[in-house]
């Protein structure tokens, strides 16, 4: 199966199961006034950036901090582009407690198939599942850019709040980086100090996922 490039788009979220308690906004920028402006609480946020040799250099010596015995949910990725889906993926599943699925929700049950595997094995059971790849795909095929395949030079990874500490997950990796402690109301910008030095320049694009409160939204309009 060949993985389609992906924009970040948010509607993958919906068309896996989750319910639309908890939703995605687009970050705007990373400066105070910009990060202030995101609806809280926040508990993920999902990067798009050009990979570069800056940003491989970074990698490599952050190998061996990679986390081990973890309890967090982490997947390998194995197949290309699917570094989006896999982002999604790692924002929902560290989150889940959180999260309402609904009926017959393709997430849920692929969570709930992978809890207990090795991010590899988990990830071969993602290459394997069709349900997840065709959404992925429609999703892709919705949005504005069409890029080649073999031209694609971006990526994907997500930072995370689980229980006050800030994690790095990336399914390039073996495992996720964990960062220091953060608070709901320090997440975004404790995260922006990381996905700097991650990215080597801040992301191309950022979605964060917060928990969504109607009526304190639209008093902010």
């Amino acid at each position: 199966m060949e993985w389609a490039p992906m924009e970040l788009n948010p509607e993958l979220m919906a068309s896996l199961g989750v319910d639309g308690t908890w939703s995605f906004v687009d970050v705007l920028g990373f400066e105070g006034d910009q990060l202030s402006a995101v609806p809280k609480p926040c508990c993920a946020l999902m990067l798009l950036f050009p990979l570069t040799q800056q940003h491989e250099s970074f990698r490599a010596k952050q190998a061996d901090k990679v986390i081990g015995g973890s309890e967090l949910y982490f997947l390998k990725q194995t197949a290309s582009n699917s570094c989006g889906t896999i982002a999604l993926l790692h924002a929902v599943a560290n989150n889940s407690d959180k999260m309402k699925f609904g009926d017959g929700s393709v997430l849920k049950k692929f969570l709930d198939e992978t809890a207990d595997m090795s991010p590899d094995d988990r990830a071969a059971h993602l290459e394997k599942n069709k349900a997840i790849f065709d959404a992925h795909n429609e999703v892709a095929a919705q949005g504005q850019c069409r890029p080649e395949a073999d031209k694609v030079n971006f990526h994907f990874i997500s930072f995370i709040n689980v229980k006050g500490q800030l994690y790095e997950l990336d399914g390039k990796m073996t495992g996720a980086l964990q960062h220091g402690a953060t608070k709901d109301d320090t997440f975004l910008v404790v995260s922006r100090t990381w996905l700097t030095l991650t990215c080597g320049m801040l992301p191309k694009s950022a979605l964060s996922l917060w928990q969504e409160n109607k009526m304190k939204f639209a008093s902010q309009l």
